[in-house]
């Protein structure tokens, strides 16, 4: 039998750091940081819109600012795919990196902590301190794993509401976020608009578009073909053991649609990791090594089992499933909006916001739509403070003087 040559053997382990986390979720017993915890359920079960039954929720969030004397000054800020509840403050103990949004979010940053008093909460699903997959289920005593039940952005909106209820708030002044976030903010304008003075949906669209559920199913492919993904049964896998490989594929798929062509020709060009290896089968690009970079970086935050639940749950999300339309349910919105486009943003093109913006006002209420030029691709809506900042004061402050009146 004929042996392979050393030379065409791939190791994608030499790629990574050695002992990367089965799971990068928050567990008990690690440090807290600035989370606070809300259980959100009282006595009755939580239903879920796919029928699966939570016997209980807990919610883990952040807040900044202060509440003023008529609780009216608060602002949700809802978070992407692989956020969390960390949108504000620096690295630490509890929190692997800075938050996410901290451009935006602080005291005279354009979402004023001075004024607003700021929430933001892990979504169901997650795996930062919410109730999700890694989650222990009170009934087996054991991580959820993959029986933990599929989500919907709705369910999502629901916990928040009932966080909202929880922090006896009357309302939301705004609830603001991108991509995954925006898919919040347009629920929270269809199922509470009451509790919403103005929303904020960035980078996002009404519907899951086919080509973004085809990236998602992509991406979730690469983890459950990972053999030490082990069905979802992987949490008591020593370091180095767990399906690391399959998240950081999923990673390095989804940050390519993050970004562009321009941004990778500026960054990386053809450049070679080493010129002594370029032409070799396995020699690597520096654009490869910066993936890689990101896809174990995530691996050592993130959950593989969250991320495949909240991957389907926005391919899941449609803003006028079983509501007579996306046009019905956005024409119906009369609170202000701010959405707004990155023009490079191949994920979540500009024309899908447009045509929020189009729904909205066909329908007789007001949207103001903003198109930021910028290469940074999908990202853009995490790094083009300098532009959306404006925009979002001004709309913070228009809904304040409103909810005022």
């Amino acid at each position: 039998m004929t042996q392979r040559p050393e030379h065409l053997h791939y190791d994608a382990s030499r790629r990574f750091a050695a002992g990367l986390p089965a799971s990068g979720t928050w567990r008990q017993g690690d440090p807290v940081g600035n989370r606070e915890f809300a259980e959100v359920c009282g006595e009755r079960p939580f239903v879920l819109e796919g029928g699966g039954v939570l016997p209980e929720v807990t919610i883990a969030y952040e807040t900044w600012g202060s509440l003023d004397d008529e609780r009216g000054n608060a602002v949700l800020i809802t978070h992407a795919l692989t956020g969390d509840a960390h949108a504000a403050g620096d690295m630490g103990p509890g929190h692997p990196s800075d938050g996410w949004w901290k451009d935006l979010i602080g005291p005279d940053k354009a979402i004023d902590t001075n004024e607003y008093f700021v929430v933001c909460a892990n979504v169901l699903g997650g795996c930062q301190g919410t109730t999700g997959p890694s989650s222990t289920d009170p009934e087996t005593g054991k991580p959820y794993g993959p029986t933990f039940p599929q989500v919907t952005i709705r369910d999502i909106v629901r916990t928040q509401h009932m966080l909202m209820n929880h922090l006896e708030l009357p309302y939301w002044l705004s609830v603001v976020g991108g991509s995954m976030g925006g898919m919040q903010v347009l629920e929270w304008g269809a199922m509470y608009p009451d509790h919403v003075k103005s929303l904020i949906p960035v980078a996002s669209v009404a519907a899951a578009s086919p080509q973004q559920i085809g990236w998602s199913a992509v991406e979730r492919m690469a983890i459950v073909q990972d053999p030490k993904w082990r069905d979802g049964w992987y949490y008591d896998a020593e370091p180095g053991d767990g399906p690391w490989h399959g998240l950081a594929l999923a990673r390095e798929i989804s940050q390519i649609t993050y970004r562009t062509t321009e941004v990778f020709d500026d960054r990386f060009g053809r450049e070679p990791v080493s010129k002594k290896e370029e032409l070799q089968p396995w020699g690597r690009y520096q654009v490869e090594s910066y993936l890689d970079h990101h896809g174990q970086k995530l691996v050592r935050r993130f959950d593989a089992n969250s991320f495949l639940v909240l991957s389907k749950a926005m391919d899941l999300h449609d803003v006028g499933r079983g509501r007579g339309g996306i046009e019905r349910v956005l024409g119906a919105f009369r609170m202000p909006v701010l959405t707004a486009s990155i023009t490079s943003d191949v994920l979540y093109p500009p024309y899908q916001q447009a045509a929020i913006h189009e729904a909205i006002t066909a329908g007789g209420g007001s949207c103001e739509y903003h198109v930021v030029e910028s290469p940074q691709g999908h990202d853009g809506f995490l790094l083009e403070s300098a532009f959306l900042g404006p925009l979002i004061a001004d709309t913070l402050l228009r809904a304040a003087k409103e909810a005022a009146e």
